[in-house]
């Protein structure tokens, strides 16, 4: 593998990637820098298919990268751009500010994906388990019901509605939103466990057992909050993708869940993974381009983009980076160890 081969095999990508035609001989002859006949380039371009970087569709057509050919043309062929400062502009406006709820934050970041790419979207969000409560609210909504509404510090809110044996009285209300405030608010999501909101049902029984319902509502709000939340933007535009089969790409959308295992996988830094090597990932040909992102320099959750394989990973990547930092900068209280984005070109597959 010489310069030129790797050359050759970067226009290859190139203008596959550009065209979604098998790609000839001649057509790299008249690319600016290819210096070289076509007949050199033919004899290239059949050397880099023995050594499985390329491939021929069918007999005297062009050819297309393999998968270990888009691999090595991500890791050390493709030069990226830098975003402009329009760019970054029009992304800051779609996302939001530092006084923008965090999962209306990533939510927005999913939309500014989708838009831009028009590819889909995943996201997975783990940062209320990394939140406080800040707020426990009861109210009555009618005979015998009554709604409990949960906050957290990072803008989370959680609602369930609760039937109980009798309707309380106000001084009943009273005692318990005044019992949930002292032994609830500014604890973290993290330490909510079981054991404790046993000990709360206790507590709140022996003043009165029909307000245990309560506590157990709160306690099924608190593991809601502990999950990981997987969501899927933009899964239409799978569907108009010619390369991908559409029963796969159906099937994908109706398991995405399936995909929080691989996402929880994923390192820092841009990561590129094609949808043929992974089982969990379910669409052939199709490729994924992911980053963490962070809050306080603890990884919180992925951002990414779904596509066919032939997807634009030079204009995708500098967004996807972008975004992750931005949103890691925007969620993060220590400003000063967070660095904002400058889409510097770092990848990591």
């Amino acid at each position: 593998m010489n310069d030129r081969k790797l050359k050759i095999l970067a226009a290859v990508v190139d203008e596959y990637i550009r065209t979604g035609e098998p790609v000839g001989s001649k057509a790299i002859s008249k690319l600016s820098g290819i210096n070289v006949s076509a007949a050199t380039i033919r004899n290239d371009m059949a050397a880099l298919e023995q050594l499985g970087y390329l491939e021929q569709p069918h007999t005297s057509a062009g050819r297309i990268p393999t998968f270990l050919g888009y691999r090595l043309y991500i890791d050390e062929l493709m030069d990226l751009p830098t975003l402009s400062d329009e760019e970054k502009a029009r992304i800051d406006s779609m996302l939001g500010d530092r006084d923008t709820p965090e999962e209306l934050l990533i939510q927005n970041a999913a939309t500014a994906l989708t838009e831009i790419t028009h590819c889909a979207a995943v996201v997975t969000n783990n940062t209320p388990k990394f939140s406080v409560i800040s707020k426990v609210e009861v109210i009555p909504t009618g005979r015998r019901v009554y709604v409990i509404l949960l906050i957290t510090s990072n803008g989370s809110i959680k609602n369930k509605a609760c039937r109980l044996e009798f309707d309380l009285n106000h001084e009943q209300l009273d005692f318990f939103t005044h019992y949930i405030e002292e032994n609830l608010n500014g604890v973290s999501v993290e330490d909510l466990s079981e054991e404790m909101f046993d000990r709360m049902v206790a507590a709140v029984s022996a003043y009165m057992v029909s307000l245990s319902p309560l506590v157990k509502g709160i306690s099924e709000l608190s593991g809601d909050l502990m999950q990981e939340h997987l969501t899927l933007s933009g899964s239409e535009n799978l569907l108009s993708f010619d390369e991908l089969d559409k029963m796969e790409v159906v099937r994908f959308i109706e398991h995405k869940s399936e995909l929080t295992s691989l996402l929880e996988d994923t390192f820092s830094g841009i990561q590129v993974k094609f949808g043929s090597k992974n089982d969990t990932f379910a669409i052939g040909n199709s490729s994924l381009i992911v980053s963490k992102y962070c809050k306080d320099g603890k990884d919180v959750g992925s951002l990414g983009v779904i596509g066919p394989v032939r997807v634009d990973y030079k204009k995708i990547i500098p967004y996807v980076e972008y975004l992750t930092q931005k949103i890691s900068y925007l969620m993060s209280d220590d400003t000063a160890e967070t660095v904002l984005p400058d889409t510097d070109g770092n990848k990591e597959t």
